[in-house]
């Protein structure tokens, strides 16, 4: 029987598809995209001056209050920045002195960040896992000693007095959109009614018009996965190239405005440059979701989505594997979901085979075509994005081709699944000058050339044709060989075993270095792990639901079918354990992203490693 053809996408103008290839004697590419990268603004405070004057009443920012939304036009949101923006000026703040924020996504996040930007005194979100779910808050004062700010913001005053009282040594202003009683915290609403006339109108002007490309415009942290956290600088430039570059790939951006429902915080790059200045820079609206992918949380988006409906969705693989169950369920929710969806976006991670068949059917069944799912690829030094999919896909992995204006640079390392492995740099406007304070850091996260480090690994979807793009094959120190001198490759092999163990698998951990076989430290998905222990009382004790006949079961039957997919010792592991201790952010076994350091899972369980490889097999340990 004829296998019937697969149903068109959704139209959709995509920029012109090609690569250049220079090859170097070394073996070396360079690799840059067929498509020019147009003019940028001189800031992104330009952007906001335009929509005000073109779009004034188009709500820009909103976010829950109540059964509907608080909301900020265009008009507003340039009334606002400015008024925040002569407040700060009043102030003497700086790049020695800057603002620092400590709450989550806000539309007062969101004034205070424009202000900032407008008049060229840099910001720096925080990320809250610093703060609410640290125990010492070591990171966090580290992070203050670094900056040095001289005003810092939260929402609510309560909700952070411990973290507060943990730097009391700094000295800064606080501003709090809820001061608590008594505190002394500068109320959000005395810088929004800042007056811009006379004197304090000149001063913002005047400061507008001195931003330029190599103005800072925010400090971003990084993990401090192995080590205290890095202040990587971001200038205007990177911001607004990066913008331009995403047009030039995706000219629907420049169609009709976006619209994002988007939970992902602005404290890191995807969330605070690619999402929040995709909808500035192209006069979109941008609807705050006060949802995550937790299960305390997840429905609050699914909520959302039931209220307003995305033209674009950008999440991670985490966000899609909660999300899909409302999807399925809910045939409302469903029909509004993907009532305007242009394109599905993913990163982070890969995608597993599995979530991307979910949510491809769901498309079909609602609109009776393919929504077009793609990623890309970058980090927090590159503003994000450096590589990006501008074409059809059809499946996970795929990180597309050189952004319009980078260059990236390809050095063989070896090889992976036949084809030749490559550690892949990246040089561009996108790209960060250094790190704040840290020239050491600097220096050595460059090469000669000036190409950025990134410390990923590459290889080509099809080293025939350069043109369908790049995969991701992992981080190249996270590589290890077995004792037979076989090479693991970490990346791919995490990805392949979550879905093989799903749903029990919520990340894993693979050991193996220099033992005879590779194995798995699973971190496990509790929600799905107490649904799989049916018979156990809700409130049964972990150390149960991890032991349950069906659980192990679920585990094992995964390990098998790694094994069966064939491929050798390094492709799959005969023996697994499940660890009843979550991953711990002050020992930095688990970034404030939400991503799993391995090595430091490594070295703090040491033990538990050991436990894999012992002659005689532990209970607790799980064996094909």
């Amino acid at each position: 029987m004829a296998q019937a053809a697969p149903l068109p996408f959704n139209p959709l103008r995509f920029g012109p598809v090609g690569v250049k290839v220079e090859s170097r004697a070394d073996g070396e590419l360079i690799l840059r995209s067929a498509i020019a990268l147009g003019a940028y603004a001189r800031c992104n405070g330009e952007w906001l001056e335009r929509w005000a004057k073109e779009a004034p009443e188009r709500v820009f920012i909103a976010e829950r209050q109540g059964a509907g939304w608080r909301e900020a036009t265009y008009a507003q949101a340039r009334g606002a920045a400015r008024s925040i923006a002569a407040a700060l000026l009043s102030r003497g703040l700086s790049a020695s002195r800057p603002v620092a924020v400590l709450s989550d996504n806000s539309v007062d996040h969101a004034l205070l960040k424009l202000a900032c930007h407008y008049v060229g005194i840099p910001i720096a979100p925080i990320s809250q896992a610093y703060s609410l779910m640290s125990k010492d808050h070591a990171k966090l004062k580290a992070i203050f000693k670094l900056l040095e700010p001289g005003l810092v913001y939260v929402g609510d005053e309560a909700r952070f007095a411990a973290t507060l009282a943990a730097l009391g040594e700094f000295r800064f202003e606080l501003a709090s959109s809820q001061p608590a009683a008594g505190s002394g915290a500068t109320p959000f609403s005395d810088l929004l009614g800042t007056p811009v006339v006379g004197a304090a109108k000149a001063a913002v002007d005047a400061a507008y018009a001195a931003v330029d490309g190599d103005t800072i415009a925010k400090f971003l942290f990084t993990s401090g996965s192995t080590g205290e956290p890095k202040g990587v600088i971001n200038t205007q430039r990177m911001i607004t190239s990066n913008q331009v570059s995403y047009a030039g790939a995706w000219p629907f951006l420049t169609d009709e405005p976006p619209v994002l429902v988007d939970w992902l915080p602005w404290n890191h790059t995807f969330g605070g440059n690619s999402n929040f200045n995709m909808v500035l820079a192209n006069g979109g609206s941008y609807y705050l979701d006060d949802g995550k992918p937790a299960p305390d949380l997840v429905d609050r988006t699914a909520a959302n989505l039931a209220l307003v409906a995305p033209t674009i969705y950008l999440s991670v693989p985490r966000g899609y594997d909660m999300l899909l169950p409302f999807l399925e369920n809910d045939a409302r929710l469903r029909r509004n979901f993907f009532s305007r969806l242009k394109l599905i976006f993913y990163a982070g991670a890969a995608l597993p085979p599995s979530l991307w068949a979910r949510l491809e059917k769901l498309g079909i069944e609602e609109t009776g075509r393919r929504v077009r799912m793609v990623s890309s690829w970058g980090s927090t030094e590159t503003a994000p994005m450096a590589s990006i999919v501008n074409y059809d896909i059809d499946r996970a992995g795929v990180i597309g081709n050189p952004a319009p204006g980078c260059e990236l640079k390809l050095r063989p390392v070896g090889q992976s699944n036949g084809k030749t492995k490559y550690e892949i740099r990246v040089r561009g406007p996108n790209v960060t000058p250094g790190y704040w304070k840290r020239d050491d850091l600097t220096h050595i996260a460059f090469d000669e050339e000036g190409f950025y480090k990134m410390g990923d690994a590459v290889r080509f979807a099809d080293p025939a044709d350069a043109a369908k793009g790049l995969e991701f094959d992992g981080r190249v120190a996270e590589e290890f060989k077995l004792s037979s001198g076989t090479w693991v490759h970490t990346g791919a092999l995490r990805v392949k075993a979550i879905a093989a163990l799903a749903p029990v698998a919520q990340d894993i951990v693979i050991t193996g270095h220099d033992r005879n076989h590779a194995g798995f430290l699973i971190f496990p998905n509790l929600p799905a792990c107490r649904a799989l222990a049916r018979d156990l009382p809700l409130d049964a004790p972990l150390a149960a639901v991890l032991a349950h006949p069906a659980v192990r079961a679920c585990v094992e039957q995964g390990m098998r079918a790694l094994k069966a997919d064939g491929g050798g010792s390094s492709t799959y592991a005969p023996r697994a354990l499940l660890l009843e201790e979550a991953p711990n952010i002050d020992a930095g076994e688990i970034t404030d992203k939400g991503y799993i350091n391995q090595r430091a899972v490594l070295n703090r369980r040491a033990a538990l490693v050991t436990m894999l490889y012992t002659a005689e097999k532990p209970a607790n340990v799980m064996e094909i």
